[in-house]
């Protein structure tokens, strides 16, 4: 045979090769799940693997020769390239993502696996309530009151079994009050709501289920969805590294017979990390006692994805804690050893639909706080918002932004996005900016001078060289400000940014740092939360500057400047400079609108100077309408 007749034999074989092996890709995406419908009894793990492998196989195979068509082959790839970009996206805080892939998973257990009722019920035992877990139970109510109220479904949940209120719980012998849903309660509110499911709705349970194993958040995941204020995990109980090699736990003596005697009399284990669930709603962290994620592994991955949208960057050792956002607006903190001592996150959500002061501010008289609010914005002072985590600063700045005149361009620093302000207001001149790894806080607000910015708005000055860079820009940069802090007092705020001046060496007198800080912050408003978890404002401060002359000396009397000098005089005028130089507090301030016994007061009224500072800054219309409030609320009416 000649070169060219075994070169055409060779050919021949490679072909047929081919087609055998493209045959071979082809069954197997086709017959992937009917391969494992053979098993006898499903399991999680076995539904898991084959959940894997499918989704695996339809977004892997070659599809170059399996459609002849063209048109048809176009749609198959579209098909892929969507399923692909959804499996990217879905844990990245995208509902809509979510449902696709949910959906796929529904027609994988349903029309390739076949899931049967009896595989079902072997699952969830939907028809067996005593079999059923505290997890089972929990997704069974969360569905169906989803099915009902969509993303209200845990706010009605809460609402109607007053999970939210203070309970007594005994630790010890030791009654403490705490916000806890226990494993009663649970069961309770389970037993009252009597709840069927048809076979489609029990399917879709699975989907979840399965989803949450593969790609979502495990007990968390649909929580997460809800609209509450945050949901975190892994902030209470022993952490792994505790335990020994018996299992035992190395803690207190204290907490080592109370964990002997539980495990004796109930043979319970004791709490651990990864059983650690709270949700933030309404200004309360309640712990969900009957939620876990099962193990530390589970809690891991948990925390090793939910931080992931837009690629922050690896979560190493080094690093030890991301900060970062998800697609809907939540801002998401995840820690790990041995940064911290066990895996923990922290998801806050902020309220990104429409909101209002009149909204957030309900109680009697909020009529004053609310406008006294909205002028302090068209009158373009420089305001900081006070007040412990979880009090509402983001909420209440959000709303603040309705009150700025909308043809000033607003520019905002963040550490990370959750403002979101071109979403509430997207006919405005909007700028974010926020921190990166290699791009600081401080350059970001240098940017920003650039930017034609009119008002600046600082999601947090939580770090020196940003306070620093806040004074400097109210001061030169800006028409005003606005800013959070986490001061408790008013004199706490200004020192702490008077400090912040002196630590990044931008003065080393500390009255000087102190005038700079004194001479830019013109009002804080501070909030508050009591134990019931109710937010309010608790007051709204002035700051008066104290104002010094050149020779040193403040509120000197006119007439006695004009007195020739003399040995006494002398005298008196060194004591007072002596004073001055050994004053420990620049600025006085005053409240002008207080919270008392659940409503709001005008105690003070606003300065005759801010006065005539805010009508500068106001149209001809707000001018008079401001006027007329100062003089019906009891304010000093401005002549003229």
């Amino acid at each position: 045979m000649s070169g060219t007749g075994w070169n055409t034999l060779l050919i021949v074989f490679l072909l047929i090769g081919c087609a055998m092996w493209l045959g071979w890709r082809f069954l197997r995406k086709s017959n992937a799940a009917p391969f494992a419908k053979q098993l006898h009894e499903w399991s999680w793990e076995r539904l898991d693997n084959v959940i894997k492998q499918t989704f695996l196989v339809w977004t892997n195979d070659l599809v170059m020769d399996f459609y002849t068509d063209e048109e048809e082959h176009k749609r198959e790839m579209q098909r892929r390239l969507a399923l692909k970009k959804s499996l990217r996206s879905c844990c990245s805080g995208d509902p809509a993502d979510k449902e696709y892939i949910k959906e796929w998973i529904v027609d994988i257990v349903s029309n390739h696996i076949k899931l049967s009722q009896e595989d079902v019920e072997r699952l969830i035992p939907f028809d067996d309530p005593i079999r059923l877990t505290s997890h089972d139970k929990f997704d069974l109510l969360l569905y169906s009151f989803k099915q009902r109220y969509q993303y209200d479904a845990l706010h009605e949940l809460i609402q109607r079994y007053k999970w939210d209120d203070l309970k007594t719980v005994t630790i010890e012998s030791d009654k403490e009050s705490s916000y806890v849903v226990t494993v009663e309660e649970l069961n309770d509110a389970f037993r009252q709501e009597r709840m069927q499911f048809q076979m489609a709705d029990r399917l879709r349970i699975v989907a979840q289920r399965l989803y949450q194993r593969y790609k979502g958040f495990s007990v968390i995941d649909e929580i997460r969805d809800m609209r509450i204020d945050g949901v975190s995990g892994g902030v209470n109980g022993v952490p792994e590294d505790a335990m020994n090699q018996t299992g035992r736990f190395v803690h207190s003596s204290r907490m080592a017979k109370a964990t002997q005697r539980r495990s004796e009399e109930t043979a319970e284990v004791p709490i651990r990390s990864c059983d650690s669930v709270w949700v933030f709603y309404k200004g309360k962290s309640i712990r969900l006692a009957f939620l876990s994620f099962g193990n530390e592994a589970e809690l891991k991955r948990v925390c090793q994805n939910i931080y992931k949208y837009q690629s922050p960057g690896p979560l190493t050792e080094a690093d030890g804690f991301r900060v970062n956002h998800m697609k809907d607006g939540s801002r998401v903190v995840v820690l790990r050893p041995p940064f911290a001592e066990s895996w923990a996150f922290f998801v806050r959500k902020f309220d990104t639909e429409f909101i209002s002061l009149e909204q957030l501010i309900t109680d009697r008289n909020a009529d004053i706080p609310v406008t006294l609010l909205q002028y302090l914005m068209k009158g373009a002072r420089v305001t900081s918002i006070t007040g412990a985590q979880g009090s509402g600063k983001t909420t209440l700045l959000m709303a603040l932004v309705r009150a700025i005149y909308p043809f000033y361009p607003l520019r905002v620093q963040e550490q990370a996005f959750e403002l979101h302000l071109r979403r509430l207001y997207p006919e405005r001149n909007v700028l974010t900016l926020r921190e990166t790894e290699r791009i600081t806080g401080q350059a970001g607000l240098d940017v920003q001078k650039k930017t034609d910015g009119v008002v600046h708005i600082l999601g947090e000055v939580a770090t020196d060289p940003v306070a620093a860079w806040m004074i400097q820009m109210a001061q030169v940069a800006s028409l005003f400000t606005i800013f959070t802090h986490h001061a408790k007092t008013f004199p706490d705020l200004v020192f702490s940014l008077r400090n912040s001046l002196l630590k990044t060496g931008m003065f080393h007198n500390e009255s000087i740092a102190e005038q700079q800080v004194t001479g830019v912050i013109h009002f804080d408003v501070h909030l508050s939360r009591n134990a019931d978890g109710k937010r309010y404002i608790e007051r709204i401060t002035e700051c008066i500057p104290v104002r010094i002359t050149d020779d040193g000396s403040s509120d000197v009397d006119t007439a006695e400047q004009m007195q020739p000098v003399t040995w006494e005089h002398f005298i008196m005028s060194s004591e007072r400079l002596h004073r001055q130089s050994a004053r420990t507090q620049q600025f006085k301030y005053r409240n002008i609108v207080e919270y008392q016994h659940g409503r709001y007061f005008f105690v003070h009224p606003i300065s005759k100077h801010q006065q005539e500072a805010m009508e500068k800054e106001m149209t001809a219309e707000d001018k008079r309408r401001f006027r007329e409030w100062i003089a019906r609320e009891g304010g000093l009416p401005i002549a003229g």
